[in-house]
């Protein structure tokens, strides 16, 4: 389960003082990927310090940036190395670097490559020229879907404690504590959070270009607030499972919140944003969705004695 990667110098093939040098993050799929394309090519691979993030995230975190490229390559002796001095960036970590200061403060030139590693092979092969598709950012559903696995593993710490707690916490009534109260009730009230936050997380990266709204706050949201009807109108329809007005109206309120704080996790692998507009949602959104949740859990807990 390591995923990060020494950071320093590694070779790949047989590489001299001529062969040419790629940086790279040392988040370890990112590593592998890179060298997965090297067959046959005698190079040196730079691995940075992006505290394990990926070059995109990196890049625009800033651990993929100017100063950890200059004093890496101060750290390994890259100029005792190799007799050139190119190195060959990912495009995406573009953000982070300021070429013409790492020229400055390094005498290395900075060349971005392509966008993919699998295009490394053809980039060199034309003399280091990107062409267009090379350079053109591509985010299908097939790499959003890819997404959804690691962010439902994410959640699962926080999602199943908390529908724990509505699972034990909805026994409580104006009478006292009901066991048969929290079997059934409770079942439902855990089942209608647990599977909100799923709902969410394998919903938003599939969907994501089209679900209303350019914040991913208000894509989650929407999402939120879809489920919560739907769950409302099976409550409804169930008498066993329908407790009073108040509830609904509480669950109306927290899983909307909760989803559009679960939606913003995918703002740092979207191409659809930027470091300043993540900012800016989040001093939007974040008291928004606190105030949700928290007038939400209210309207609940009031639920339980109404």
């Amino acid at each position: 389960m390591r995923y990060r990667v020494e950071p320093g110098l590694y070779a790949v093939g047989n590489p001299s003082s001529e062969s040419i040098v790629l940086v790279s993050a040392n988040f370890k799929l990112s590593f592998d990927r890179l060298r997965s394309q090297l067959d046959g090519i005698d190079a040196w691979i730079l691995v940075l310090d992006t505290k394990g993030i990926n070059v995109w995230c990196a890049a625009g975190k800033g651990t993929f940036g100017t100063d950890e490229l200059v004093n890496r390559i101060r750290a390994v002796g890259l100029d005792k190395i190799v007799s050139h001095r190119r190195l060959i960036l990912p495009q995406l970590s573009a953000p982070g670097v300021s070429a013409h200061v790492v020229k400055q403060h390094s005498g290395f030139q900075v060349i971005y490559g392509p966008v993919r590693a699998r295009d490394i092979k053809e980039f060199l092969a034309a003399g280091m020229q990107a062409s267009p598709e090379m350079r053109r950012v591509r985010f299908p559903i097939t790499d959003r879907v890819a997404l959804v696995p690691v962010e439902l593993v994410g959640i699962l710490k926080y999602a199943v404690p908390i529908a724990a707690a509505f699972f034990v916490l909805s026994g409580l009534h104006s009478g006292g504590y009901s066991l048969p109260r929290m079997l059934s009730v409770g079942s439902w009230s855990a089942f209608v959070f647990f599977a909100g936050c799923v709902w969410t997380v394998a919903l938003t990266p599939t969907l994501l270009p089209w679900l209303p709204g350019r914040s991913f706050s208000a894509k989650g949201a929407w999402l939120g607030l879809v489920f919560a009807i739907a769950a409302s109108v099976f409550a409804l329809t169930h008498a066993a499972l329908f407790e009073d007005y108040v509830t609904l109206i509480g669950w109306l309120l927290i899983v909307p919140a909760v989803s559009s704080f679960l939606a913003m996790n995918f703002t740092g692998a979207s191409t659809f944003t930027s470091l300043s507009g993540v900012k800016k949602e989040m001093r939007i959104a974040a008291p928004m969705q606190i105030a949700g949740a928290v007038i939400g859990f209210g309207m609940w807990v009031t639920g339980r004695f109404a």
